[in-house]
């Protein structure tokens, strides 16, 4: 990849989503310590390096504006730090701000650890599965995030735990979310807004400001009741 494609890549990406200097001058270095890292732990497919600032910082950057106030974070399967960490690269300067990253690969949480010291950013990296960390962090939770995680059914499921006590979700997603909310539809109550990427042309960011399940699933393991 040419420095000429990567610079032009950076340029439009602070276009669609603009950020202050000291923003900019924090993900310069987030990007060159993830492309030390990306050369042994592939954090993210090869095939989109070329366009890391607009399909990856960017698209991460863009929730930030979704979610005015929110202090408290926690972003579901973060991998190379899309999107909770770019969020917390970008809140920094906001007192109170914590962001936790929940990453069940080592590698990846190891990179989390790094970048979160070396820009010495507001997070906290969980290095355990999704389903064991809602207890820790839900009480106080603003937000929940996650990128290209889950269907829809199966997202919602993840981050119920996180949203029943009042988070609200921002979910990245693509060209067939509203299929999958259909789908999710037969098994959750679901309150949600959609709205389009600023970032991609087919891209969606799905709002969620509450959920419930259909079936309460406690009565599921009771004599003579059926969902």
């Amino acid at each position: 990849m040419s420095e000429k494609v990567f610079a032009a890549d950076r340029a439009a990406a602070l276009r669609l989503v603009p950020v202050s200097r000291e923003t900019i001058e924090r993900l310069d270095v987030f990007v060159e310590l993830f492309q030390r890292w990306q050369n042994a732990v592939q954090l993210v497919a090869p095939s989109t390096l070329s366009k890391l600032w607009t399909r990856h910082i960017a698209d991460s950057l863009q929730l930030v504006d979704l979610a005015p106030g929110a202090k408290i974070w926690a972003d579901l399967g973060t991998g190379g730090g899309f999107p909770g960490l770019i969020v917390a690269i970008a809140l920094k300067e906001q007192v109170g701000v914590i962001v936790h990253l929940i990453e069940s690969d080592q590698r990846k949480a190891a990179f989390l650890q790094e970048a979160g010291r070396v820009l010495n950013a507001p997070v906290k990296v969980h290095f355990q599965r999704i389903e064991s960390v809602a207890k820790q962090v839900a009480p106080n939770l603003d937000i929940v995030t996650a990128r290209a995680l889950a269907p829809m059914t199966r997202l919602i499921e993840l981050a119920y735990p996180f949203m029943k006590e009042g988070a609200k979700g921002l979910f990245l997603k693509g060209q067939y979310v509203d299929k999958e909310l259909t789908e999710a539809t037969k098994s959750w109550n679901i309150k949600w807004t959609v709205v389009p990427s600023r970032t991609e042309i087919k891209g969606k960011i799905v709002i969620v400001d509450s959920a419930s399940p259909l079936v309460d699933n406690s009565a599921r393991s009771e004599p003579g009741i059926r969902p």
